[in-house]
């Protein structure tokens, strides 16, 4: 497996892939890991967590700069990212007990009540985006739950997937509880299989999901699945432009426009659709594109040049289709997978800025009537990830939020992210599943009726 940094192109490192004995004796390990880590206190779990998000933090930089190095994060961005992989390891050390604790029921038993008892080992198929926060979203509350952990991570990020690792030894985890393979996707399904491993969850693409979800419906296997986007943004008429637009800017650049949350769709009402395109340009234009390791950059590079490649496929698909070219759209010459900030206006249907999901830094404008067109083209994709409503009357944007956005996540106001405290995951083509709150944690436990008569 090849680390090369995307911002040069210049390689960092090859690691070798495990071979089929030891992929082997690291599944034995998770799993005979998981029979000590079930019986062992849900506070000892809990304080290990604890322990790997002090091990984070005092790594911090070490760790920030390994993900810039891998995946073109800028630097700011990845720092934000070990401090918010900490923050979920606080939360599940101080949180985790009360979420398991036995749920007493009135029933007609003289004592009846819900348990939560962990499954086994839990394959995670995890994505270079955000190559630290989605495995510690997954590991922190599955940890804590009593399952053990095995990390098949994207091919790109192998020191990524390595020091996380090193990070739940450093924190004190008995030998098994949370292993990292270095292996290629094509040797997922059999693991899948493998009747060590107890269930699977992936974050990734749409073909990635059903790909694993297959699977693991082959073997009766509990799965959780986060995958792509095409998160759509209301503007109303009503709305707060210069806010909106800050929201929308962040939104669509955050880690280089590449996240499944990421702003995609803005789909404007009429009546301020001038302004709107127009601010938006000029913010997006403002965004500085440069060295990820410069904490003035607010672009970096994309993870690959395929991936670089790709987008443009998709941007120039959709100027051939009748969208409008207001910003960017062009390869920049010179090393590193650059992608510079690309406004599309009037996005027709059809088009991929209309309907496929753009990772990268390309905000689509799609102009509409009112206030109706603008929900029917909101819920008009396969996806159901994270949506958005900008007005200026809250009861409004609670309503549509509440009751019109086809999303697993809808915020009124500000842009959709990701918060230990709240439930996250989505509808549709956007997989099944939720990761993070008390739902999270609850996800890989078998929910066990108790009833004594």
């Amino acid at each position: 497996m090849e680390s090369v940094n995307p911002a040069t192109g210049q390689q960092l490192a090859v690691y070798g892939e495990l071979s089929a004995a030891e992929v082997d004796r690291r599944v034995d390990l998770a799993a005979s890991g998981f029979e000590a880590w079930r019986r062992t206190p849900v506070s000892e779990r809990a304080a290990l967590v604890g322990r790997a998000g002090d091990v984070l933090r005092e790594g911090r930089e070490e760790f920030a700069r390994l993900m810039t190095l891998e995946m073109g994060k800028p630097l700011t961005e990845a720092l934000a990212e070990v401090d918010k992989c900490a923050w979920v390891c606080d939360y599940y050390a101080a949180n985790g007990a009360e979420f398991l604790a036995d749920v007493r029921v009135e029933t007609d038993a003289a004592e009846s009540f819900v348990a939560f008892e962990p499954l086994g080992a839990v394959l995670a198929v995890m994505p270079w985006n955000f190559p630290f926060w989605q495995v510690f979203r997954f590991a922190a509350p599955a940890l804590v739950a009593g399952n053990s952990g095995v990390l098949k991570h994207a091919s790109n990020v192998p020191g990524c997937a390595l020091a996380i690792e090193q990070v739940f030894q450093r924190a004190g985890a008995p030998e098994g509880v949370f292993t990292t393979l270095l292996i290629g996707s094509g040797r997922v399904a059999s693991l899948i299989a493998d009747d060590r491993i107890a269930a699977v969850t992936v974050t990734g693409s749409t073909g990635a999901g059903r790909s694993v979800a297959a699977a693991a419906g082959a073997a009766l296997k509990k799965s959780v699945l986060e995958l792509g986007g095409s998160d759509p943004y209301v503007i109303l008429e009503d709305a707060d432009l210069e806010a909106a637009v800050d929201a929308c800017v962040t939104a669509r650049l955050i880690n280089s426009g590449q996240s499944c949350i990421a702003a995609k769709r803005f789909v404007v009402v009429e009546a301020v659709r001038s302004t709107f395109e127009q601010r938006l340009k000029e913010r997006m234009a403002a965004a500085r594109v440069g060295d990820p390791m410069d904490v003035n950059t607010d672009v970096g590079p994309l993870a690959r040049r395929e991936l670089r490649d790709e987008l443009h496929s998709q941007v120039a698909t959709s100027i051939a289709a009748g969208a409008r070219l207001l910003l960017g759209g062009v390869v920049p010459e010179g090393p590193g997978a650059y992608y510079p900030p690309t406004v599309l206006t009037d996005v027709p249907p059809g088009c991929p800025a209309y309907g496929e999901e753009l990772f990268g830094p390309v905000a689509a404008i799609i102009p509409v009537r009112d206030e109706a067109e603008a929900l029917f083209v909101a819920n008009d994709t396969s996806f159901g990830l994270g949506a958005a409503v900008f007005t200026s009357d809250t009861e409004r944007g609670r309503r549509i939020a509440r009751s019109e956005l086809h999303a697993g996540c809808c915020f009124v106001n500000t842009f959709v992210r990701s918060d230990p405290r709240l439930p996250f995951g989505g509808v549709k083509a956007s997989g099944f599943g939720r990761e993070l709150s008390v739902f999270g944690i609850r996800e890989f436990v078998n929910i066990k009726t108790i009833y004594v008569a």
